[in-house]
């Protein structure tokens, strides 16, 4: 099971101040709209989420269907079969994924120290469109 692209979300309460700060660290600008109040910054296959206003805490970011630099992938799985083998496992999900659907869709979980993670697809994957 590849659960996609890895990023972390950050809670933060100035983007930027953020902005600036991470390009010192070598960050650069990858997505997002800073009028938003969100951007998605990359260095090397780093990558992080800033956000201001959006949500309480840091979330560990997955991206089924995506690499890291964010171009799809033509096989993965899907968020909904993820789901399936999260619940088989008797993971409780904060948000559930609707499986009835397909395309775009998230689930929420959290560790056992209270980390949110999310799983967040973008897109149709070919192989489970309805």
């Amino acid at each position: 099971m590849n659960l996609g692209a890895f990023s972390v979300s950050l809670n933060v309460s100035d983007i930027q101040k953020s902005l600036e700060f991470y390009e010192k660290l070598g960050f650069q600008k990858m997505g997002g709209n800073i009028d938003q109040k969100w951007l998605i910054l990359k260095n090397g296959d780093a990558v992080i989420g800033i956000f201001q206003g959006m949500f309480e805490k840091n979330i560990l970011t997955f991206n089924p269907g995506w690499d890291q630099n964010a171009k799809n992938l033509e096989d993965f799985t899907d968020v909904r079969d993820i789901q399936k083998h999260l619940k088989e496992q008797n993971i409780v999900l904060d948000k559930e994924a609707n499986e009835h659907s397909g395309g775009p869709e998230h689930l929420i979980l959290q560790d056992p120290d209270g980390n949110v993670i999310m799983l967040d697809q973008h897109r149709y994957n070919t192989q489970n469109k309805p």
